[in-house]
This record gives C-alpha cells, sequence and structure tokens, in this order.
C-alpha cells in the first residue's frame, strides 16, 4: 500500500477519457458502501434481541444521511469460502432493507452459474417493486459452491461466461416483455391490462428454453440495473456487452486506465453509448489524522498478520492450485509457482492481477501483505490525501463509482463523514443530494435502448 500524496504530486498520466467524460458537467460521482453481513451474521443470530439485520440497518440508515447513492450486498456460496462465513443471500436482506429507506440503490450479487433466468427475473423485478425502483443486480460467475448445486466440478470460464451471457440476454427480454402501457388506469380507477402488451420471448437457447413472458408487472426501472464483476478476458466481454457499471479491482491508476480502455474501447465496437460501463472501485483506505498515523496504522496491521494462514489466502489469490509452503517469507516467488491465468478456472481476474505483481518480484512477504486487500485499491493517509487519490482517478475518467467501507465503526465515519465526503463535495466530485427518484436516475445513466 502506497501513502497517498498532496495535490501537487498527482500522476502525469493521461486521460482516457472520452470527450463526454471530461466535460465540467459530467455525471458527479457516486458512493456505496457495503451491507454483506459477515461476522456480524453470528454475533447477532445468539443474540435474541437484535436481528441478523441489525448492522445493516444501521449502515443503510448513515448511508441515507450521507446521501450515498447504494448499499452493496457481497455473496460467497460456501461455508468458510475465502475466510467469510456469514454471507447470507443478497436479494432477501436487501428487500428487508428496501422497507426501512426511501433513496438508497440496493445492488444484490448473485451468479448466473447456479440460477435460472426466469427466476433471477421474478426475484429482481420483485426487489425493483417493493423498493420502487431502487433495485441493481451485480452478475457474476462464481468460482466456488459448485459442490451445493449438485456438479462435482465447476464448469471452466468460456462455459460460465456464455451461461452468464444467455442469462442476461433472457432476463433483460423478461423484464421487456411488458410494453409501457399493458396496465393503465380505468375511468373507475381499477387496473386496465391489455394483455397483447405483454409478450412471449420464446427463447431457445444452447442453456435454456424460455417461453415467458414474465408474470409480475413492468419494473418501475423498467430492468434493474446492470452491474456485473469479473476482469478476465471473458469478464471484460461480458461486461462490455452487458454492464452499465462494472466492479473492478484496480490496484494502481496505470491499473485503471489500461482496464477502462480496454472494456470502453470493446464496448463501443459492440455499438454502446460512449459513456459505458461506468467504473466502480472497492477502495480500501486507511485513515489518520496525520499521514504518520496512518502509515503507522498500516504497518501495524501487516506486522499483526498471521503468515502461516496468510500463505494460504495468498495460494487462493493464485487460483489455488500452487503451495508456497517451502518459500521463504522474504524470497521472490519463483517463476515456476507463477500461474498461468489462463490455465486457472477458479478467478483468473484475481489471479492476474496477483501473478503480476509476483512477475516484479515481490517477496511472499510483500504478496502476503497485499493479498489482504485482495487485488483491491488501498491507500492510506489524511481525509484530504484520500480525497485526492479519488478525485484523481475521477478527474482521469476512470472512476465513477466508489465504496467506503467501515461507517459502522464510530472514527471511520468521522473520517469519511466530516472528512473525505465534504471535500469532495466542496471540489464537486461528489453531489449533495439524490439527483431523481429511482436508483438509475440517481446515477444519471444512459437511457436504456429503445424497446422493440
Amino acid at each position: 500500500m502506497q501513502p497517498c500524496r498532496g495535490r501537487g504530486g498527482r500522476s502525469s498520466l493521461a486521460s482516457v477519457s472520452s470527450a463526454w467524460e471530461r466535460r465540467e458537467d459530467r455525471r458527479k460521482l457516486k458512493t456505496v458502501t457495503g451491507v454483506s453481513g459477515g461476522q456480524d451474521v453470528y454475533r447477532h443470530a445468539i443474540d435474541p434481541e437484535r436481528s441478523t439485520l441489525a448492522t445493516a440497518l444501521e449502515t443503510a440508515r448513515i448511508a441515507e444521511d450521507l446521501r450515498l447513492d447504494a448499499l452493496f450486498a457481497a455473496d460467497l456460496l460456501s461455508f468458510g469460502a475465502q475466510g467469510a462465513i456469514g454471507a447470507q443471500e443478497p436479494i432477501v436482506f436487501l428487500a428487508a432493507l428496501a422497507s426501512v429507506t426511501e433513496h438508497v440503490g440496493l445492488i444484490a450479487t448473485v451468479t448466473t452459474t447456479f440460477h435460472h433466468p426466469y427466476n433471477l427475473a421474478r426475484l429482481f423485478g420483485t426487489l425493483d417493486h417493493v423498493s420502487n425502483g431502487r433495485a441493481a443486480w451485480n452478475a457474476v460467475t462464481s468460482s466456488l459452491g459448485e459442490e451445493n448445486y449438485g456438479d462435482t466440478e465447476l464448469p471452466p470460464p468460456g462455459r460460465r461466461y456464455a451461461r452468464a451471457a444467455e442469462v442476461l440476454e433472457v432476463t433483460n427480454a423478461l423484464f421487456d416483455s411488458w410494453q409501457p402501457d399493458a396496465l393503465t388506469a380505468g375511468e373507475d380507477g381499477s387496473v386496465v391490462l391489455d394483455p397483447e402488451l405483454v409478450r412471449r420471448i420464446d427463447h431457445r437457447g444452447e442453456f435454456f428454453s424460455v417461453a415467458g413472458p414474465l408474470n409480475i408487472p413492468r419494473l418501475p426501472q423498467r430492468r434493474p440495473v446492470q452491474f456485473q464483476a469479473g476482469q478476465s478476458a471473458g469478464g471484460i466481454e461480458l461486461g462490455a456487452r452487458f454492464a452499465e457499471v462494472v466492479f473492478t479491482s484496480l490496484a494502481t491508476l496505470e491499473d485503471a486506465v489500461t482496464y477502462a480502455k480496454t472494456i470502453r474501447t470493446r464496448a463501443r465496437q459492440l455499438g454502446r453509448d460512449p459513456a459505458l460501463p461506468l467504473i466502480f472501485s472497492s477502495l480500501h483506505a486507511t485513515y489518520g489524522a496525520t499521514e504518520e498515523e496512518a502509515l503507522r496504522a498500516v504497518r501495524e496491521r501487516a506486522e499483526s498478520l498471521d503468515f502461516e494462514e496468510g500463505r494460504r489466502r495468498l495460494e487462493d489469490m493464485l487460483g489455488g492450485g500452487v503451495d508456497l509452503s517451502d518459500v521463504a517469507l522474504d524470497s521472490p516467488l519463483p517463476a515456476h509457482l507463477i500461474p498461468d491465468a489462463s490455465s486457472v478456472n477458479r478467478r483468473q481476474g484475481r489471479v492476474e492481477i496477483f501473478a503480476r505483481q509476483a512477475a516484479t518480484g515481490k517477496t511472499v512477504r510483500e504478496l502476503i501483505v497485499a493479498a489482504q486487500d485482495t487485488g483491491h485499491w488501498a491507500a492510506a493517509g489524511t481525509p484530504e490525501q484520500i480525497a485526492d487519490a479519488i478525485e484523481e482517478r475521477y478527474r482521469a475518467g476512470v472512476l465513477d463509482v466508489v465504496s467506503f467501507g467501515g461507517l459502522t465503526d464510530a472514527r471511520t465515519y468521522e473520517f469519511v463523514a466530516d472528512g473525505v465526503l465534504p471535500l469532495l463535495r466542496r471540489r464537486g466530485v461528489v453531489g449533495e443530494d439524490y439527483v431523481g427518484r429511482t436508483f438509475r436516475e440517481n446515477l444519471e445513466l444512459p437511457a436504456l435502448p429503445v424497446q422493440a
């Protein structure tokens, strides 16, 4: 993790932004925080006075008080997977939060590998209705969980992405199976349905046969906002084709520039709006009243690591097929242990990130420390320095959505609520309030393609 530098120390990298993105009236940076549950699921599960939703309820209140744009629910499909044991089902979890919030978007991470598109359309369609147009779907292809869905082996990446593309095609067709005026108000206040404006989709594909139409009314947003996570070649192709927002792990500005240029070039080749997809990065920030305090916190956290457990975490970041037990902590990773990402079945994008770092000669110790942030953007500094780092990426056109974590911690809350956010608002980077009724409107997304 590198310290953030002051405003005068910014990178001279050229922006990859388009003319649209360079405009002074471009959309403001959008903000997100996470509400997955995690260990709090277990802490609250043994407390008869508290729901396992308790921490998320507090986070949701904070998010709306601070005018953050969305809550993000991650997901894992196996007990003990990747060190996490507390993920709850995201759509049910967010539906509960919909009833106690009014403005904040609700982003649910749900796999395309183990779900049927008709069920997904009904689930997300219902979430969009109960939230009055605030649903979003972070589509993932999953790197684990096959043992719980009747499969002995995880399908290879090519098959997972082919299935994902068909899932998204089918769900979009189902969302669009209701024409705008299918439901109208009768003179007596009743609802009038024109069945001619609710149309079958009659999909016949490699993975699915779905007649349609969707059996719930047209969604408030027409379609939930489409997020997508995945940075391998297959993930980039899927995101360029379908995503309105891509959730990324971009540790450096150089990484962000390269990734944004690659995916947006491909999206333009596919005939998509030049503003899409938006780039969403998770920021793992370490705050301090001074830079020295922040860097001391980083050092202390690194020194307190269990490095044997860290080896196993690093092995997972490298695809799970390497054994690092005999490599000295302060030695570089031998070349023969650095995997070719294309040969790995799980999390190819993450493997690429850590294989690149290993190839630069970083020691196993350094890689274990880096693995604590799982390849995400990590920065340390004062609130002003963190705001500088965020603004740099925003002005470069490679950051449209950013997440802030740990807001239920009083000290982190103070640094964000009283430091970073006010600074970014004074600089015109982050907006002062919600700008629309639906999540789609608040993100200021381009209009959906004209419905056939």
